[in-house]
């Protein structure tokens, strides 16, 4: 049954709101018509106005430099390696239409930053791969012609060196990290525009892109784009607290998620370029993993924290100390370890020849192991104490090297790393990276066989040799003129 008391009271309800809205309606209206519209300057003088971060900039603007390299070759396309299911994308500049004055080159754009008074510059070492020149151009518009003084691509670094008879003003590092959510100021060159200051804040730590295995990167959400690689991002005291690097983002511009290198890795780097010229770091010669919560479960191991190692390098620093196959590594000099990627960047901050006490659980059994630090090797075969020969010209425009001697590679054939884009391989279709297996079905280790072969086909005038490459899990033929 309907309660119609409650019916005519919602409709008596109704009513009334009605009849008042209307009146209200009516008195304002016969307000304005009782008074003829005003124009009138507007302000806000007197209300608290938001915090700006313009002094900070003053102070810091004149430390940041726009980096020009003249490239030997176009870089490779901006999209890089890719975490998840989303480019992540390091953002130098693509090369501008090629200079009149050199046809073969290409300009790069960048950003940079003084890191002393008299002309070290730090950029990322994308932004000078390939490089034949290097300029900074200063925020008063002075340029200045720059040398490489040293690389580190497994972090993305690279330190350049500006010769002049002025002190510059550079930067400061902060101390400590940055906490969530504090606000951060990126100054660089995007898109040539140098001197441009965008803000936001730190949205996050630690992310791991898929970039290399240092990866520790503070995410922040001030806008960044290409020609920002290199440059710094400061806190609100003018410290900086990390190196733009790499976006994430579908399109290749500005999303709101931007890497930024960290100080303290900053710092390491560059103190070491600026005494030796290159990174050394300490290695101990493991193959480690992240442990899963079932690799835990099935060692009976009470949480996933450590990393456990799956192989040993034979004669390593590691194997010497007796380090074993399935040993969960948890601490490093008394520290607790999370997981492989904290212990892999632990690591590789000691100096080599460092004395380090790792302990690991062994059979549910809790052990120290002490380790004397070897330091990094850069090829597989380093790393087992092989001879290292010198490196082989290249052949047909190709640089060769035993697939034996790089990681990851195999054993088999000879890997392309470079490809001159003039030589007689440009447009064959390879790619750096690919494994020659064999030339006119003779199988090939070694770049000297390579060119051997070569020649061969040379004094039996052919035209061209027939390469059969494996490239990832596929294996195809090549033609290459040798003519």
């Amino acid at each position: 049954m309907v309660n119609n008391s409650n019916s005519r009271f919602a409709a008596a309800y109704g009513t009334a709101r009605i009849l008042v809205l209307s009146l209200v309606a009516c008195t304002f209206a016969a307000s304005v018509a009782a008074s003829p519209a005003q124009a009138a300057e507007v302000d806000a003088l007197g209300a608290p106005a938001p915090i700006g971060f313009a002094d900070v900039i003053e102070r810091v603007k004149p430390a940041v430099v726009g980096v020009r390299v003249k490239v030997a070759e176009a870089p490779a396309d901006d999209a890089q390696r890719r975490p998840s299911d989303a480019p992540a994308r390091k953002f130098g500049a693509p090369p501008s239409p090629p200079d009149k004055s050199a046809p073969d080159s290409n300009i790069s754009l960048g950003s940079g930053f003084f890191v002393s008074g008299d002309g070290y510059v730090l950029t990322n070492n994308h932004v000078v791969a390939n490089g034949i020149s290097f300029e900074v151009t200063t925020d008063s518009g002075k340029t200045y012609q720059a040398k490489v003084v040293g690389t580190d691509p497994q972090t993305d670094l690279a330190l350049l060196k500006v010769s002049a008879s002025t002190e510059f003003a550079y930067v400061r590092f902060a101390t400590g990290l940055p906490r969530i959510g504090d606000w951060v100021l990126a100054v660089g060159n995007p898109f040539g525009l140098g001197g441009t200051v965008t803000a936001g804040i730190v949205s996050a730590r630690g992310r791991d892109i898929g970039e290399g295995p240092y990866d520790d990167f503070i995410q922040i959400d001030a806008p960044v784009n290409v020609g920002n690689s290199g440059g710094p991002t400061f806190n609100v005291k003018g410290e900086v607290i990390g190196v733009n690097t790499a976006i994430f983002s579908p399109s290749g511009g500005s999303v709101g998620v931007a890497f930024d290198i960290p100080a303290d890795t900053v710092k390491f780097v560059v103190q070491q370029i600026k005494e030796k010229g290159q990174v050394t770091r300490g290695w101990i010669g493991v193959q480690i993993q992240t442990l899963s919560p079932a690799i835990a479960d099935a060692l009976a191991l009470k949480s996933t924290d450590g990393a456990l190692v799956a192989q040993v390098e034979p004669n390593s620093p590691a194997a010497r100390a007796g380090v074993e196959i399935g040993d969960v590594i948890n601490i490093v000099n008394g520290e607790a370890v999370k997981d492989s990627r904290e212990l892999a960047r632990r690591i590789a901050a000691l100096a080599p020849g460092t004395t380090t006490k790792f302990g690991v659980l062994r059979a549910g059994q809790e052990k120290t192991v002490t380790v004397t630090l070897g330091k990094l090797p850069r090829t597989s075969a380093e790393a087992r104490g092989e001879e290292q020969k010198p490196r082989e010209a290249p052949v047909l425009g190709l640089t060769l090297a035993p697939a034996s001697a790089l990681v990851g590679a195999g054993s088999p054939g000879v890997v392309i790393t470079e490809i001159d884009p003039n030589g007689h391989a440009a447009e064959s279709g390879l790619q750096t990276g690919d494994i020659i297996l064999d030339i006119g079905r003779r199988g090939v280790n070694t770049p000297a066989e390579v060119r051997k072969f070569v020649d061969e086909a040379r004094a039996q005038s052919k035209k061209s040799v027939l390469l059969r490459v494996m490239r990832g899990d596929m294996v195809v033929f090549a033609a290459i003129s040798i003519g």
